[in-house]
């Protein structure tokens, strides 16, 4: 088989039939054998029914894999292993392709050799985003938004690569350097703290550009549209995924350092003294609105602090 679109799914069945059906209108794709992978990570809200319903509706192959282990890259693991593709992309449940999207990644595999495609990820037009977003356009990132321009690029894996809302491999990369790593990513539905990890995919990537010659393409003919959560748009979702982010790097981080403070190095003490004190004046100067990004980077020191002691412990 040329081509497996996986779907991780848990406990959202409603997101399921548009994704789906918009996958069913590739256009392109004449001669070219694909299928769509649906990967059920333990849900119980009627999902393997609905898969089944959508699989007898729409005219295409939709398979159905189930991961009881619950966490998102448990999920994407399985998809790997349960595909039959040459190549393998990901897309979330929440997330809406453009009728070219799997030519386009297809055709930057075939023409460049690649090891990974990615391409532009909107947001959904429809979504009307808070004011405190709009005063810092960077926090749309933060919403699974990407766009790298209108021309196709070659990424490094370090400080570019693709968002996994919209992200594709050729199957050697998993020959050259394995799975996902279990242990970091969403867990459930990433509505809790415990449960909202993102850099799952940023780790697979570095990885891959640490391989050597990683040939990653970005493709802005395939473009994807997130649509976002009324959860996601709240100020404790940016908080909580930057607060974690801080936990996950400082608990997992190999190297030791010599001098700390209660299991914490001493170094990280200026910085969340300074990120603390910048965030203090841009609040008194400039508003809550616009020192909010601010107070996501003293969330990510407050994560990176514990993380350290919890470790210690």
């Amino acid at each position: 088989m040329d081509f497996t679109v996986i779907i991780c799914t848990y406990n959202r069945k409603d997101n399921l039939e548009p994704c789906l059906e918009k996958l069913s209108q590739q256009q392109g794709m004449d001669g070219i054998d694909w299928e769509v992978l649906v990967v059920d990570n333990n849900s119980d809200d009627g999902t393997a029914e609905e898969i089944q319903r959508l699989a007898n509706k729409l005219p295409i192959t939709i398979n159905y894999a189930s991961e009881t282990e619950q966490g998102l890259n448990y999920a994407r693991n399985t998809g790997i292993r349960e595909s039959k593709g040459r190549f393998f992309s990901y897309v979330d449940d929440d997330i809406i392709v453009s009728e070219t999207w799997l030519s386009s990644i297809y055709e930057t595999f075939i023409n460049n050799d690649a090891d990974a495609v990615g391409g532009r990820i909107h947001l959904d037009p429809s979504i009307e985003l808070p004011r405190w977003v709009y005063s810092n356009p960077e926090l749309q990132g933060f919403l699974g938004f990407q766009d790298l321009g209108e021309e196709p690029i070659r990424l490094d894996g370090r400080k570019n690569y693709p968002y996994g809302g919209n992200m594709a491999f050729n199957r050697r990369v998993v020959e050259k350097i394995g799975y996902f790593n279990p242990k970091l990513g969403r867990k459930g539905s990433g509505r809790k703290r415990s449960e909202l990890f993102k850099g799952a995919e940023t780790d697979y990537f570095h990885r891959l550009a640490a391989a050597g010659d990683a040939h990653i393409f970005y493709d802005p003919r395939a473009i994807v549209y997130h649509r976002v959560e009324a959860f996601q748009l709240e100020k404790k979702y940016f908080l909580t995924i930057h607060y974690n982010a801080g936990y996950q790097e400082a608990a997992h981080k190999i190297e030791e350092y010599g001098r700390s403070l209660l299991g914490v190095p001493l170094f990280i003490y200026p910085q969340m003294a300074r990120a603390i004190y910048r965030y203090i004046i841009l609040t008194i100067t400039k508003g809550a609105n616009f020192s909010f990004r601010q107070k996501m980077t003293v969330a990510h020191f407050l994560g990176v602090f514990n993380g350290y002691r919890n470790k210690k412990q």
